[in-house]
């Protein structure tokens, strides 16, 4: 029985890659896995798993934690290793969990609220963004409590008293610097473990004119009484709680005795917390002082998050560097997705990057080649042979071409293999960019290309809150910061031209009942105040149960929005039954939107439909990433957006030249790197930028990586100054890269002359 075992084991094994193998033949202690896009890190992780289950004979009260940064992710890698246990092995599906990062913390603390301070019966889990009440109210705590302090603020750089400008100014502070400042800083510090008590120190050892880390540990002292007193937590609370009940020695020990290694996927994402939690788990605790029993598995090439997360691929390439020096690093460079040219591309791009020093003091990528795979390899159709050039560069004459291009193309690749009904996808940058390739190539091509827009899918998940900034306002219209919320959600649905909103909403009576002193409004101004007059309208005329319905109209939702809306409008329902008034309805909008627990209404279905054959996916850089099609489609590569530059959004430039929130990112950054000296303003917004000019590249890298047979690319000569405005075409820098593959890469070149126009 016991060679029966072996020999299914060793079969598992023979059936993977080199470096998965490395992976399999770990026994104890630390192993870093080092892998390049696409080559089976899943995989790799889930035939480990289900060695070490074997081997060690694991149960359910000593388990394998696998843990992973999604919930898709986690049911991928569970159904994987359920399989290798029933139909490789014959055992029981048991002896291991795999949980997400936050789903493991918040169930040590739950089980343990004494110890935690969390008792789930009581708290609600909220996300807080800018906008969040909680943020605000922090905001509006702290310019009551520091009246001067504020004051510096609102004077800037400079300025000369005019009144008009001094509430424009306010009003930029509080709807947005500050709120930004709040968000960033929260998230940063609280998810490395820093305190407010540890900002008070931080900021004793920097000066400017602000205050700015003072500010911060203002802002996130009242931020953190605002969470107590309404029994909120955050996901980063989740990991704190977690580390309070282990600082108890006999539970720490209970929750040791139960995990037996934990095995983590995507650490590149990792913060230093998250990595502490797993570090204390994978400790044996009848030897503490031995390393942990941790395999950690990333691409620290594929680190695309850390300018908005406090993720930074610093620490997984130290993870990394400390395993290589005792021959604990595994790499696995060999991947099957891409045909060759498409490898030889993005190598070519690792490297160039990294030598061209745009990113300053920043590495970029770690050095790592992606190499195709052994003719050995188990992968079917693995490196397949390319379509058309495998790399094809263009050069159109504006977006619009692109786009046309682009459906062209679509059309002759589904065209060319009609039976094996191939998949393809259209990666950008923004959403913004996204609506634009969905309008044109509905315009251009009607239904004769089948598309699929996640970047609209994930509109329908905004419906809430637009919904909730829109009552809002016509419940309070003189209210400057409920104003501007809802004049936001109209530019951002394009049913206003955009505009300098503060100026708008810092004098609300102004711009919604001009009077016959008052200057003339532009036809801009004429446009928002129309709409705005026609909400207020609604608000006198119908019932306030039915304004939700006609909101949604107003907005111009689609069927899947009119939907959730509808759904939303009988949760709401359900909740006020009893009291259906205005307040009422304001309060049970707020708390689904705090709370999160509401799931849009999906008509079009779930991320399968992503990589679905015979249809064109338009979807961001950012949520390509774990996917992959066979024709890979990249326009608008301007060196405006990629690398392009840290920007300062034109209402905040009387502050100086940088923002507050990425000056104090750089400085908490640096503190937790262990740099003797915090950066000074100019220095922080200086390595800030190297900071998003290295994360823009490793986008770049990981959306190329995303094709197997064709990846085509594009930077128009003309495009859009802002993609808000896609109609106010110029003359476009291309990103630095597009030059250097074409001299690279001669024969990718496609001259327009060729194809149709």
């Amino acid at each position: 029985m016991a060679h029966n075992k072996e020999q299914a084991l060793q079969l598992i094994r023979d059936r993977l890659r080199s470096g998965q193998r490395q992976m399999a033949d770990w026994q104890t202690g630390p192993l870093a896995v080092s892998a390049v896009p696409g080559a089976g890190k899943s995989t790799g992780m889930a035939g480990a798993a289900a060695i070490a289950i074997a081997r060690n004979q694991l149960h359910s009260r000593r388990q394998l934690v696998v843990v992973t940064f999604t919930r898709s992710a986690a049911a991928n890698i569970k159904a994987k290793i359920r399989r290798y246990l029933r139909e490789d092995l014959s055992l029981p599906q048991i002896g291991f969990v795999v949980q997400t990062l936050h789903g493991l913390a918040l169930n040590i603390a739950s089980r343990h609220p004494q110890l935690s301070g969390l008792n789930l019966n009581n708290v609600t889990v909220v996300t807080p963004d800018r906008s969040h009440r909680l943020i605000r109210a922090a905001v509006e705590r702290w310019i009551a409590a520091n009246p001067r302090r504020y004051q510096i603020l609102v004077e800037g750089q400079q300025f000369d008293g005019e009144e008009t400008e001094r509430l424009r100014r306010q009003s930029v502070l509080r709807t947005e610097v500050l709120p930004s400042l709040a968000q960033t800083v929260i998230h940063e510090a609280k998810s490395s473990g820093y305190l407010p008590a540890k900002l008070w120190e931080l900021s004793e050892q920097t000066r400017d004119d602000y205050g700015i880390l003072a500010i911060a540990a203002g802002l996130y002292e009242n931020y953190q009484d605002l969470l107590r007193s309404r029994d909120f937590i955050d996901y980063d609370e989740m990991i704190l709680a977690a580390l309070r009940v282990l600082e108890n020695e006999n539970i720490r020990r209970l929750w040791q005795n139960q995990v037996f290694a934990v095995f983590e996927d995507e650490a590149q994402d990792s913060s230093p917390l998250q990595t502490k939690l797993l570090e204390i788990l994978a400790t044996d605790p009848s030897n503490p002082n031995a390393p942990p029993n941790l395999v950690r598995v990333g691409d620290p090439n594929q680190a695309i998050n850390s300018t908005f997360t406090p993720a930074d691929p610093i620490y997984f390439r130290r993870f990394c560097s400390d395993c290589e020096s005792n021959g604990l690093l595994a790499t696995m460079d060999r991947a099957g997705r891409s045909s060759q040219i498409m490898i030889d591309a993005a190598n070519f791009v690792l490297e160039w990057v990294n030598t061209s020093q745009l990113a300053g003091t920043e590495q970029p990528f770690r050095p790592q080649k992606i190499l195709p795979v052994t003719a050995d390899d188990p992968q079917p159709d693995a490196n397949p042979d390319p379509v058309g050039r495998g790399l094809e560069i263009y050069t159109p004459r504006d977006v619009h071409h692109s786009v046309k291009l682009i459906g062209e193309r679509v059309l002759e690749l589904f065209a060319q293999y009609p039976t094996e009904k191939r998949s393809a996808a259209v990666l950008v940058r923004t959403n913004d960019q996204g609506r634009f390739v969905h309008q044109q190539l509905k315009e251009e091509f009607g239904d004769r290309i089948d598309i699929y827009d996640v970047v609209q899918h994930t509109l329908y998940t905004k419906v809430p809150a637009e919904i909730l900034s829109l009552l809002q306002f016509v419940d309070r219209p003189h209210s400057p910061d409920y104003l501007k919320a809802a004049l936001e959600v109209l530019v951002q649905r394009q049913l206003i031209p955009p505009q300098d909103l503060n100026a708008l909403a810092s004098l609300p009576e102004q711009f919604l009942y001009p009077g016959p002193l008052d200057p003339p409004q532009t036809e801009q101004v004429l446009k928002a105040r129309r709409f705005c007059s026609k909400l207020l309208r609604a608000r006198i005329e119908l019932p306030h149960y039915q304004l939700i319905t006609f909101l949604a109209l107003a907005l111009n939702y689609d069927p899947t929005e009119l939907a959730t809306a509808d759904k939303l409008a009988e949760r709401v329902v359900r909740q006020t039954a009893g009291d259906n008034s205005m307040p009422s309805t304001l309060n049970a909008l707020s708390e689904i939107v705090s709370s999160e627990r509401f799931e849009p209404v999906d008509t079009e279905g779930n991320d399968s439909q992503y990589t679905q054959p015979g249809k064109l996916t338009i979807v961001t850089m950012h949520k390509a990433k774990g996917l992959d099609w066979d024709y890979v489609f990249i326009p608008f590569l301007h060196a405006a957006m990629i690398p392009g530059n840290l920007r300062i959004p034109t209402p905040t430039q009387f502050l100086g030249d940088f923002t507050l929130a990425e000056v104090a990112r750089a400085q908490i950054r640096a503190s937790l790197h262990g740099e003797s000296a915090l950066p000074e303003v100019t220095e922080a917004w200086e390595k800030a930028g190297y900071l998003k000019t290295a994360e823009e590249f490793r986008l770049l890298y990981v959306a190329m990586t995303r094709g197997k047979r064709l990846l085509w690319m594009s930077a128009a000569k003309q495009a859009p100054f802002t993609w808000s405005k896609p109609e106010n075409l110029q003359e476009q820098l291309p990103c630095p890269v597009i030059p250097v593959l074409k001299s690279r890469f001669p024969r990718s070149i496609v001259s327009l002359s060729m194809v149709s126009s």
